[in-house]
């Protein structure tokens, strides 16, 4: 049995300290991985159902192949490690804010190891989402206004419960206008939250995009007696 708690890195960030722990539950017999920023959680391996959710929703609402992904959020990687999972995603970037969080892919600190950092087909960039989908110029500085099929969005809790105040003005239908333009026609974006599904943000996406819909992800909670929980993955769609 492995220690009942590592803290495998702690580095401070322009947004607060961040650390990379890992946690043996007895209970569980298995190992949890977790990032933290301060006190508050971020991400578990042990809850990953609506990230894993957020790619194959986002995929299976585009039609053909050679598809050109982008994903906002890296997190432990499980949003990008179920993108590349489908063969008709070709190219693959992830931008994340946090340098440390990008490195701890690149070292193999966290449970997928160094996959996503040695898959040819995915990009691991550090940047700021918010600030390039407001841009003139957007995601790819090699290529200004690049165009993706998809673009999928794990940053903040929840529209209104923000990981901190670089996503203001995002989540308004003038910002969701600005992120459109580098999607391509029939591309689709998809938004991640951490509560059930939400008629206004639905409603919200509806005033950017010409098709709009949630899907509601449940899955057990294993810490709780297997008590359901019910998150979201909001699409929007450019026609």
């Amino acid at each position: 049995m492995s220690a009942l708690f590592e803290e495998l890195d702690y580095s401070p960030t322009p947004i607060g300290a961040i650390s990379l722990r890992r946690r043996h539950i007895l209970a569980l017999k298995t190992d949890v991985f977790e990032i933290l920023l301060g006190e508050e959680h971020l991400m578990s391996s042990l809850f990953t159902a609506s990230e894993v959710a957020l790619a194959d929703l986002g995929i299976a609402a585009l039609k053909g192949g050679d598809l050109d992904v982008l994903v906002g959020g890296l997190g432990l990687g499980y949003t990008a490690k179920a993108a590349l999972a489908h063969e008709t995603v070709v190219r693959l970037t992830v931008v994340d804010l946090l340098e440390p969080v990008i490195r701890w892919h690149r070292e193999g600190l966290v449970p997928m190891k160094t996959e996503l950092a040695d898959d040819p087909r995915c990009k691991l960039v550090q940047g700021d989402f918010f600030a390039l989908a407001a841009s003139d110029t957007g995601f790819d500085p090699d290529r200004p206004a690049r165009q993706y099929d998809a673009i999928l969005i794990d940053i903040d809790h929840t529209p209104e419960r923000l990981l901190h105040g670089g996503s203001e003005g995002f989540y308004t239908a003038e910002g969701l206008r600005a992120l459109k333009r580098f999607l391509k026609p029939g591309g689709v974006v998809g938004l991640w939250s951490d509560e059930a599904p939400d008629g206004a943000i639905t409603d919200l996406l509806g005033e950017a995009f010409e098709e709009a819909w949630a899907e509601p992800v449940v899955f057990a909670n294993p810490l709780q007696d297997g008590r359901e929980v019910t998150q979201a993955v909001y699409l929007g769609r450019k026609v």
